[in-house]
């Protein structure tokens, strides 16, 4: 039954679904068939070491496989509804269902399921032993309505076309697995079968939460909304709350990155300005910036949030729908290098910057707006209108160094608050902790406070929880986790582990393996203060593009001295989730994007350029006192006594800066590429 073509009807209904967007479906393919575009990954290998991580991320892409391409077929049933019949289709890029019975579809309403809408898949069995023969598989999907907003929506059929519970369950395997394959980026078997084996090992995630986050929202956004859906996808990770400023950095310096398969922060962009420096802080950090970090938006400012949201495709997101957005692109997997800045302040102390070196009205804006931190993205807002009543001019003398290959021209783009550290907010600076301790110390495991999920809990077997019974659709505990007995590991959200020969078991989070960390002493580095948010190293890459800081600038680099209202050096294409600066930017262009606005501007443009900016429109006001380059590094110098300086908008020393893009010094989880969106 399973292995017949689909009905003409339900061939039409897919035809038809596909043939509305012949473009974007179209312009996806072509995209996934440019390796030189894009570097993906799938979840679960782990390397030894991040370097070789790094390597490894780039298996040789799949032939492309047409949108339309039926890759499984076949009836099932529904729960709780057990009247209904569905016809499934599987394709490559969505779930097409449609209904038979008991009034057949001819063309199905909602039987449309993206798989860029769905988190993962996971396999089922009932505890009713009159149901005893039939298996089960849940799909976990976070559809937009109406209104544009996501709302998590299951739906689970029921596979009985056998007469035996052991060849229905392996039918709602080969579908779970399928499924996952897709999310995933893995490449289906030809003509071979289609086994839990094809799955890997599942990724272990350290997840690091600044619980004041935003309107200090974050911790409980991260319990309603993050762990859930990657637990439905199967991501095994640990949790860790930050207690004070500067405490991820201290965190990351004495971590066994080996262990760890990605370093996701759930807060603004500030938290992730401290890991990359806390790399940058080891005695391996060129290794150590190796190691993929993620961020899933949780702050005022969620910058590489709305570039990441960009880049997957999503329409422009605030709030919790991009929160959602960022979480469904981590649990597909995928990656891409990205570039990082290394910043020379005027002390001759140096900083990474993943996005952006401002100066002027930007960073005026960024630190004044400070008080107002509990309106959350609006605080940028109130900032911006109270910049533009005390507007200022600062004389300053700016250097770059071109790009040797111009960028395509700025093109418009939809933007999706400001890039902003939400660490202020922590309580007051406390004493740096012991060096001896496990830099773990406040895993979620160790916390007293249970963790509520308002979900199913499916995550790795192992630990001494005992399974969560599953509520499924609003119905009751009817059906239990496809555990298959003792010595069985489930097939999903988790893939199929060996498990020890004790009962089964399961857990909310993935225990930590606790080794004696990497002293900061061992570093040769005093710790940074807890009270600093500009603490900085002397570590970092060879900046062979730019003399010492204060002798001449070599020739090939153009300059530029006069009034300025703002001066901005970004290199993601987002400044904000809602601003997109450099709309033509990409993670790994390797370049530097100079904006600048020169005095003599009125308040009344200034205010229409930065509406603009929230399309990515900006750069086609023909406003004569906006400027833009492209380049590989810069020089800075304020010539006036007064200012703010910021990097990635945590403030620093104010005096002379310089910078260099280092190219694909990083990696950024970014999950997969999805279609451009195109303007009206």
């Amino acid at each position: 039954m399973h292995t017949l073509p689909p009905p003409l009807g339900l061939m039409g209904a897919v035809g038809a679904d596909l043939r509305g967007r012949p473009e974007e479906d179209s312009a996806c393919e072509e995209g996934a068939g440019r390796p030189d575009q894009e570097l993906t990954w799938s979840w679960g290998h782990r390397p030894r070491s991040a370097l070789d991580r790094a390597k490894a991320m780039a298996p040789p892409p799949p032939p492309p496989l047409a949108a339309s391409t039926p890759l499984l077929h076949g009836e099932f049933g529904s729960f709780p509804a057990r009247s209904s019949r569905f016809a499934l289709t599987l394709t490559p890029q969505a779930l097409h269902i449609q209904r038979l019975r008991p009034k057949p579809e001819a063309r199905p309403r909602g039987g449309l399921v993206p798989l860029a809408e769905v988190s993962g898949c996971c396999t089922l069995r009932s505890r009713s032993p009159s149901d005893a023969a039939a298996a089960y598989f849940c799909i976990y999907t976070y559809p937009q309505g109406r209104r544009g907003g996501r709302r998590r929506a299951a739906r689970t059929f029921r596979v009985d076309g056998a007469a035996t519970y052991a060849e229905n369950r392996a039918e709602a395997q080969r579908w779970a697995t399928a499924l996952m394959c897709l999310l995933r980026g893995l490449p289906l078997p030809g003509d071979g079968e289609i086994t839990p084996e094809l799955l890997p090992k599942p990724p272990r995630l350290l997840l690091l939460v600044n619980p004041l986050g935003g309107r200090g929202l974050a911790w409980q956004w991260c319990k309603t909304h993050v762990l859930p859906m990657i637990s439905e996808a199967g991501l095994s990770f640990n949790l860790i709350q930050t207690e004070r400023q500067n405490h991820a950095r201290e965190l990351v310096q004495g971590l066994r990155l080996s262990e760890w398969d990605g370093i996701v922060t759930v807060s603004g962009d500030g938290l992730l300005f401290e890991v990359l420096n806390g790399f940058l802080d080891r005695p391996d950090w060129e290794e150590a910036v190796k190691t993929p970090v993620g961020i899933l938006p949780c702050g005022s400012g969620n910058a590489l949030a709305g570039a990441v949201n960009q880049h997957g495709g999503f329409e422009p997101a605030l709030g919790v729908d991009l929160l959602l957005n960022c979480s469904l692109l981590l649990c597909r997997g995928g990656s891409r290098p990205l570039d990082l800045m290394s910043v020379t302040l005027a002390s001759g102390s140096r900083c990474l910057s993943f996005l952006s070196v401002a100066w002027g009205f930007v960073s005026d804006v960024d630190i004044q707006s400070e008080r107002f931190r509990a309106l959350g993205s609006a605080r940028f807002t109130l900032g911006t209108v109270l910049g533009l009543a005390t507007l200022h001019t600062y004389r300053g003398r700016l250097s770059y160094l071109p790009a040797t290959v111009e960028p395509t021209s700025p093109t418009p783009a939809r933007g999706l608050p400001r890039a902003k550290s939400e660490l202020t907010l922590a309580p007051a600076p406390a004493p740096a902790p012991p060096v001896a301790h496990s830099p773990l110390h406040r895993s979620v495991s160790d916390l007293p406070l249970p963790l509520p999920l308002p979900r199913p809990a499916l995550t790795s077997p192992g630990s001494p929880e005992p399974l969560p019974i599953l509520s499924l659709n609003g119905g009751g505990p009817e059906l239990a986790g496809d555990w298959g007995g003792a010595g069985d590991a489930p097939l999903s959200p988790d893939p199929p582990l060996p498990s020890p020969p004790s009962s089964p078991k399961a857990a909310l989070l993935s225990p930590i393996t606790e080794g004696v960390p990497e002293t900061l002493a061992s570093s040769g580095l005093p710790p940074p203060t807890p009270g600093s948010p500009g603490a900085v190293s002397t570590r970092g890459p060879h900046d062979h593009l730019l003399p010492p800081l204060g002798t001449p600038l070599p020739p090939g680099w153009v300059t530029l001295e006069g009034d300025f209202v703002l001066m901005l050096a970004i290199s993601p294409s987002h400044l904000g989730a809602d601003l997109v600066a450099a709309p033509h930017a990409r993670f790994d262009d390797g370049l530097v994007h100079l904006c600048w606005v020169r005095g003599g501007i009125s308040r009344a443009t200034l205010l229409r350029l930065f509406l603009a900016m929230e399309r990515g429109s900006h750069f086609s006001l023909g406003c004569p006192q906006l400027g833009y380059a492209a380049a590989r590094a810069f020089r800075l110098e304020p010539l006036t006594p007064r200012g703010v300086l910021t990097v990635d908008g945590e403030q620093v020393e104010y005096g002379p800066l310089q910078a260099q893009m280092h190219p694909g010094l990083g990696t950024l989880l970014t999950g997969p590429p999805g279609c451009p969106r195109r303007e009206p």
